[in-house]
C-alpha cells in the first residue's frame, strides 16, 4: 500500500495550505481528530495539551502526512505558559491564524452533593483556559486578519449550552459562557478580519464521559451510548476543516452537530 503525503496530494485538496494553526485539547478525542484533519489540509499544526506523551505520539502518526506539526506541553490555566507557547508556536511555523479552542472536562452531578473541587476543575479550564487561549492567541489572529488573510477563533461549546440536563448546571453554564462569549467576540474581531465560530456537539464518543464521577450521569452516558450512534472525533475535525476552508467573506457563527438519534 502507498502511503501519500501532503506534497502527493492536489493543492485543491489541500485547501488550508499556507494557514498555521492551533489545536488546544490537541492530546484526545475532537483535537486529535482535528490535529489529523488539518494537517491533510495542508495546514501547519501546533499541538498544545498538557500529556506530553499522547502529543509525541500525536506528533509520529502526523509524521506521514509531511505537514509541519509541533507539539507543546500546556497547562492553559496557565496565562503565562499559554503566552509563552504562543510567541514560541509564531517562531516555530509562522503567524497564527487559524486557532481550535477546544481543552474542556465535563463533570456532571447534583448541586446539592456539593462537589465543590469539580465545579472550579470546570470552570477553571472551560472558562478561565479558554480565555488564557483567546488571550494568548488574538493578537496573531488581529495581525492576520488585518493584513488581509484569512484569520479563525473556534470554540468548542456543547448542545449543553442550549438545552437543560439535570446534573449538568455547571458544565453546561460553562458553555453558555463560551457560546455567548463567542457571538459577542464575533461582532468585536469581525471588523478586524477575524472570524469567530462555535461548534455545539451533541453527545460525542470521547474522554469526556470518562472523567465522570457521579453514578446517574455515568449510567445515563452509558444509556446513551446503548441507545443511539454517538458522534465520532473525526465528525467534529471535518466541521473545523469546513469552516477554516469558507471563503473569507463567509462566517458560520454557530453550529450544531448532533446524532441523528439524539432527542434533546
Amino acid at each position: 500500500m502507498t502511503t501519500l503525503t501532503a506534497a502527493d496530494t492536489p493543492s485543491d485538496q489541500r485547501p488550508l495550505t499556507g494557514r498555521v494553526a492551533v489545536i488546544t485539547g490537541a492530546s484526545s478525542g475532537m483535537g486529535a481528530a482535528t490535529a489529523e484533519s488539518l494537517a491533510a489540509a495542508g495546514a501547519k499544526v501546533a499541538l498544545l495539551a498538557r500529556r506530553k506523551d499522547r502529543l509525541d505520539a500525536l506528533v509520529e502518526r502526523l509524521a506521514p502526512t509531511g505537514a509541519e506539526v509541533v507539539a507543546h506541553q500546556l497547562d492553559v490555566t496557565d496565562q503565562d505558559a499559554a503566552d509563552a507557547v504562543a510567541a514560541r508556536v509564531r517562531e516555530q511555523l509562522g503567524r497564527v491564524d487559524l486557532v481550535f479552542n477546544n481543552a474542556g472536562v465535563m463533570l456532571p452531578g447534583p448541586i446539592t452533593q456539593q462537589p465543590r473541587d469539580e465545579w472550579q476543575h470546570q470552570i477553571d479550564l472551560n472558562v478561565t483556559g479558554l480565555m488564557h487561549t483567546i488571550g494568548a492567541f488574538v493578537p496573531q489572529l488581529v495581525e492576520a486578519g488585518q493584513a488581509g488573510g484569512t484569520a479563525d477563533l473556534i470554540n468548542t461549546s456543547s448542545i449543553a449550552a442550549q438545552n437543560i440536563f439535570p446534573g449538568f448546571a455547571v458544565y453546561s453554564a460553562t458553555k453558555a459562557f463560551v457560546t455567548h462569549l463567542s457571538r459577542t467576540l464575533r461582532a468585536e474581531l469581525g471588523a478586524q478580519g477575524v472570524r469567530v465560530s462555535t461548534i455545539e456537539p451533541g453527545i460525542t464518543e470521547t474522554e469526556l464521559q470518562g472523567h465522570v464521577t457521579d453514578e446517574a450521569s455515568k449510567a445515563w452516558l452509558a444509556d446513551a451510548a446503548q441507545t443511539m450512534e454517538l458522534l465520532q472525533p473525526q465528525d467534529i475535525a471535518s466541521v473545523v476543516t469546513y469552516l477554516a476552508g469558507l471563503p473569507r467573506r463567509v462566517n458560520l457563527q454557530q453550529v450544531t452537530v448532533m446524532p441523528t438519534q439524539e432527542q434533546m
